[in-house]
């Protein structure tokens, strides 16, 4: 295939539904791990062409959404001080802390800029000497090496006004502990194509071999995810647990080899406090001592005690324990334009794919 249109002819979608009714029989689980996938599906309308005994389920795949609370709120405290620049991707600006976002401390005076690169963040440290610019970095293994990179630069050109305040998290521990606390039945992963273009496969071989749970990593568009549904139901049907990758035109097996030597150079592998999930084993990734001046816990702050917004069940739905609607608070105190937990707030969000597509 060489052209998006190729990826969503509707002849090869229907050929391939009907592959997946002649060998789908069982009532299955599949659970996507990645925002862009949720996206895919609600917008496609993916789950509603498929057999009823395929049920797909959205687990913990947008960086935005499994940003602990204590983190906003170490950042918004980090606003408030003096000669401080806070940068950040914009989809963090509406996340709510404790008692306040980023975008309300930006209405208050606080010096916050949406940048669209690390690269950028550290341009504005460059050009402004005189300031602490700190950078906020979220996210998994698909944007971690760019920020590896931002700090070699950084520590090569000596800016050492740059800092980066890391919640970088690594996506294979957070698909075990899912499995793990088995409060959702999960038969196959349908494992993220972004994620896996950095890691490879070989991260994810532990969940065939020790659970017995399919996985396959897959691409973006409609005809991506219906070939993987396929492929995840072939490898069920037949009692044959791996992983298989889908995204060939990517995703390679042992991964992005460059990508990975930077992130092992600048991070080392930490337990991570996830929202809703909780504490993850060696799930996240801290700024190494050896480029200790470029961590902004390095700033001694008081952060305000944490506290989650009343009867938001955005940690539930993280954990396919429960769908969007089910949450008390959606659509009806919970929207995009006030949203009261993280799952609302960025694009690739559940709660916002529900509110959106369904």
């Amino acid at each position: 295939m060489k052209y998006i249109d190729e990826y969503r002819d509707e002849k090869i979608a229907q050929s391939i539904l009907k592959k997946i009714n002649a060998i789908s029989k069982k009532k299955v689980n599949l659970m996507e791990v990645c925002g862009t996938h949720t996206v895919v599906i609600f917008r496609n309308g993916i789950k509603k062409i498929l057999p009823k005994n395929i049920n797909l389920i959205s687990g913990p795949g947008c960086p935005v959404c499994v940003t602990p609370v204590s983190y906003l709120d170490e950042i918004i405290t980090l606003s408030r001080e003096n000669d401080f620049i806070i940068t950040t991707f914009g989809d963090m600006i509406k996340v709510p802390g404790s008692t306040s976002s980023l975008e309300r401390e930006k209405a208050n005076g606080a010096d916050i800029r949406i940048v669209y690169s690390t690269l950028d963040a550290l341009n504005i440290a460059h050009n402004n000497p005189l300031k602490k610019v700190v950078f906020m970095g979220i996210g998994f293994e698909t944007t971690s090496p760019t920020i590896a990179s931002a700090i070699l630069k950084a520590k090569e050109e000596k800016i050492n006004n740059f800092s980066v305040l890391s919640v970088a998290k690594i996506m294979p521990p957070a698909m075990k502990s899912l499995l793990d606390v088995e409060e959702v039945n999960i038969d196959g992963f349908i494992c993220p194509g972004h994620v896996s273009a950095i890691i490879g496969s070989d991260p994810y071989n532990f969940i065939a071999s020790q659970y017995k749970v399919s996985c396959v990593i897959c691409g973006f568009e409609p005809l991506d995810i219906l070939q993987s549904i396929y492929m995840l139901i072939k490898q069920i049907e037949e009692g044959k647990a791996k992983v298989e990758i889908q995204y060939k035109r990517v995703v390679k097996p042992e991964g992005n080899k460059i990508a990975l030597k930077k992130l092992k150079k600048v991070f080392s592998i930490v337990n991570s406090n996830w929202r809703g999930i909780g504490n993850i084993p060696q799930s996240g990734l801290e700024i190494r001592n050896e480029y200790s001046q470029f961590n902004a816990r390095k700033f001694k702050i008081t952060v305000e005690e944490t506290k989650e917004f009343a009867g938001c069940r955005c940690g539930e739905v993280l954990r396919g324990i429960i769908t969007p609607i089910e949450c008390p608070l959606f659509k009806k105190v919970c929207t995009p334009e006030d949203p009261k937990g993280a799952c609302m707030v960025s694009s690739e969000g559940t709660c916002a794919a529900y509110y959106k597509y369904n």
